[in-house]
């Protein structure tokens, strides 16, 4: 087995290959001067397992065009097996037509993927279960819930926590967490009247006195988080946490969440924290590189990974 990295997340990739106890595969990813990727791997690959660790993080772009070239260059190296470790996978949120002549492109990336040369793909938190359809090639999807539940253990147990999802949509995922933490849920009904601004209606459930703990898959620009928190506040919570899996935190995203009556923000490390990031009082990161060298250790011993969330 062997783990290679491209440059999107190196810390990441760096800890899941440290809980392994193997090294990074040595490989020079680099660009030309007009910017084009070049990649060349520096140890044989040939019959070999190997995985390869790209977050399609911002700049979403040159990360997808790096981890398609690598790819090719392991394909073409002649590698048994190439799984494409992507914690965070982009243009998930394009994954149906919005409107007339707008694209599916959550497909297409995948379609890049597996034409690139990849045997199988690993992720984590997909922001729709479908997109796993979109895939010809096996498709692991983790969950960064038995990572949430165990903090969440750590820091409010025996207090009176409710699991809250800042929308509709999320409904599923809170659950799920609700339910390992044996705990009530509380939804939050909003409508968006255009992309990018949210608006909060109604709370549904009883959260008055109680600490609130919000649970979502991406945080980017964190308006819909930052609009819940302060309609949970209104409406008498004790406390709002949130605990998210992708933190993209995008624009102005971190001044918004640090103003706002969140007392934490947990995110996991599938993206690699800016600056601003780990300066913010607020926010922490969670590491999720034993989950995702459990995963990596069980799909190259063909051994079930499902069981991990028994």
């Amino acid at each position: 087995m062997k783990i290679l990295t491209c440059n999107s997340n190196r810390p990441l990739a760096e800890a899941v290959a440290s809980y392994l106890t193997i090294d990074l595969t040595r490989a020079s990813i680099r660009r030309f001067s007009d910017m084009e990727v070049f990649v060349e791997i520096h140890e044989n690959v040939r019959g070999e397992d190997v995985f390869v660790v790209q977050s399609t993080s911002y700049p979403a772009n040159d990360n997808l065009m790096e981890l398609l070239v690598t790819l090719d260059a392991l394909k073409r190296g002649s590698a048994r097996r190439v799984t494409a470790v992507i914690p965070y996978f982009g243009y998930a949120r394009q994954d149906r037509k919005t409107g007339p002549r707008t694209p599916i492109s959550a497909k297409l990336v995948a379609n890049l993927i597996h034409t690139a040369g990849a045997s199988r793909v690993l992720t984590l938190d997909l922001h729709s279960g479908q997109i796993q359809g979109f895939f010809d090639i096996p498709l692991d999807n983790l969950y960064a819930a038995p990572v949430f539940t165990k903090d969440i253990k750590n820091h409010f147990n025996g207090e009176d926590i409710i699991v809250v999802s800042p929308d509709v949509g999320g409904v599923v995922r809170a659950r799920a967490v609700a339910k390992r933490l044996d705990a009530d849920l509380a939804i939050v009904d909003k409508r968006r009247e255009r992309a990018g601004v949210s608006e909060v209606v109604n709370i549904i459930g009883d959260i008055r006195g109680r600490r609130c703990i919000m649970v979502d898959d991406i945080v980017d620009s964190a308006g819909t988080l930052c609009n819940a928190a302060v309609a949970l506040q209104d409406a008498g919570a004790a406390a709002v946490h949130c605990y998210v899996t992708h933190g993209v935190l995008s624009g102005g995203a971190v001044e918004r969440v640090t103003t706002a009556p969140l007392e934490s923000l947990i995110i996991t490390d599938s993206i690699q924290a800016t600056e601003s990031v780990r300066k913010a009082h607020n926010i922490k990161q969670l590491s999720i590189a034993p989950l995702m060298a459990e995963s990596i250790l069980r799909i190259s011993e063909e051994r079930s990974v499902s069981s991990l969330f028994d």
